[in-house]
């Protein structure tokens, strides 16, 4: 039988939440902790056999470990993003075969989402939730001249995203290798060439990046309660 684990990363600094709050994953929301939103969401899904948690600093993981998922570890983060996902990787068991790498600061992820995801990543291999672009999207090129791209390939990458363990090992493996940047780890598996899939998301699942961010996402849990 297969086996699944999932990344929570928390390490990010929040540089432009501006002062608002000291730590954007612990800030307080719906009467929780940002971190434990989306950590109920993969409890409650029961995909997941074993959970890897990506901290910053030790105030930071005291913090966590009292909302983490069991069974898990604590895993020190990186100075990028793409570190503490190759840090976490490295820490997984050996047994694991598909892994959630998932940005705690979206908290509104949703179980039955998380459900679908599974299921596809076991056919496909590899699979993002993401949304259409609706806007007119167009490309600057420095010399005061815009292109218009075409909104109806666009698609604006969410988390979380999921792949065989295999799969995203040798996509790391290649990042390292060529000493790049990525933003997101379907990035790395562009570099090898493999398909991802994607699942489109109807419901709201915005990142908490600004201070105005937290009362829109009080809002959204507000009046979009899990389950619905």
């Amino acid at each position: 039988m297969s086996r699944t684990a999932v990344i929570l990363l928390a390490a990010g600094a929040g540089k432009r939440m501006a002062g608002a709050v000291r730590d954007k994953v612990l800030a307080p929301l719906a009467g929780q902790p940002v971190f434990a939103h989306s950590a109920a969401a993969f409890a409650a899904s029961g995909v997941a056999d074993f959970y890897a948690v990506v901290y910053r600093d030790r105030s930071q993981m005291t913090a966590l470990s009292a909302f983490a998922p069991t069974p898990s570890i604590l895993v020190k983060g990186g100075r990028e993003r793409q570190d503490s996902v190759a840090a976490a990787l490295a820490a997984l068991p050996g047994d694991i075969d598909y892994v959630f790498i998932h940005d705690c600061a979206r908290p509104m992820i949703r179980p039955e989402q998380l459900v679908a995801l599974h299921k596809i990543v076991r056919r496909e291999q590899a699979v993002v939730l993401a949304h259409r672009v609706t806007d007119t999207v167009k490309e600057h090129s420095g010399n005061g001249r815009l292109k218009t791209l075409d909104r109806s390939k666009l698609w604006a990458m969410e988390t979380p995203q999921v792949f065989s363990k295999a799969l995203i090992d040798r996509a790391y493996l290649r990042v390292a290798q060529r000493r790049l940047r990525i933003t997101d780890d379907a990035a790395a598996v562009e570099l090898l060439g493999y398909p991802v899939a994607l699942l489109e998301n109807i419901h709201p699942n915005p990142k908490l990046t600004l201070p105005k961010d937290l009362a829109n996402l009080e809002f959204l849990l507000a009046h979009a309660p899990r389950g619905d």
